[in-house]
């Protein structure tokens, strides 16, 4: 049976399918397989990392979107300053990662030197469950939040660890911007832009 791909806002109550299909599908992303490197326990420590995302920073402050199988979650210019987890998310996620918890740390810390000063959109989690994959949900996640930033006439930013969805997110717009390579064995970021687009 296939899924609905039609995006729908997320609440609380999402909290559990989102992080269970985040989990799904950020196993083999470099910088998740970074901070959860036992593959036998990744999926229970990424679901717990998700529903901490989602439940304390970008449920409440962002723009958070699912579809059946699939989650984005975006942070509008108005909550910029909630781009990187704040002192309590951190302590949370720092609980969750363990002796991965100082790799994390440095990681956000990288995110945060690259906040670009201009106004924009930032999609900070993409991801759809792999039993979705080439049914269009995260494509129909993307364009939703790509439509609002160009209804306001705003670039978007993104950072991904996976080279492979670079072309994905080229063929939306995006143009790499500049690699971040993360110390002590971290994966490379590329940070990519999009430049506001008109519906005409």
């Amino acid at each position: 049976m296939r899924m609905t791909d039609t995006p729908r806002s997320a609440t609380h109550d999402d909290a559990a399918p989102i992080a269970r299909a985040l989990a799904r599908a950020f196993h083999d992303d470099p910088m998740m397989a970074w901070f959860f490197p036992d593959k036998a326990t990744r999926e229970a420590g990424l679901r717990s990392y998700f529903r901490t995302l989602f439940t304390r920073q970008y449920g409440p402050h962002g723009v958070c979107e699912r579809t059946e199988l699939a989650a984005a979650f975006w942070v509008p210019p108005q909550a910029q300053d909630k781009a990187v987890p704040d002192e309590d998310t951190l302590r949370e996620l720092v609980d969750i990662l363990g002796e991965r918890a100082e790799p994390f740390r440095r990681s956000v810390e990288a995110a945060a030197a690259n906040v670009p000063p201009e106004p924009h959109w930032y999609l900070a989690v993409l991801g759809a469950d792999p039993a979705a994959q080439g049914q269009g949900h995260g494509a129909a996640l993307l364009r939703s939040g790509l439509a609002k930033a160009d209804e306001a006439g705003l670039p978007v930013y993104l950072e991904s660890s996976k080279e492979a969805n670079l072309a994905v997110y080229g063929h939306f717009g995006f143009e790499v911007l500049q690699q971040v390579h993360l110390s002590e064995g971290g994966p490379t970021l590329w940070v990519m832009r999009r430049e506001a687009q008109s519906s005409l």
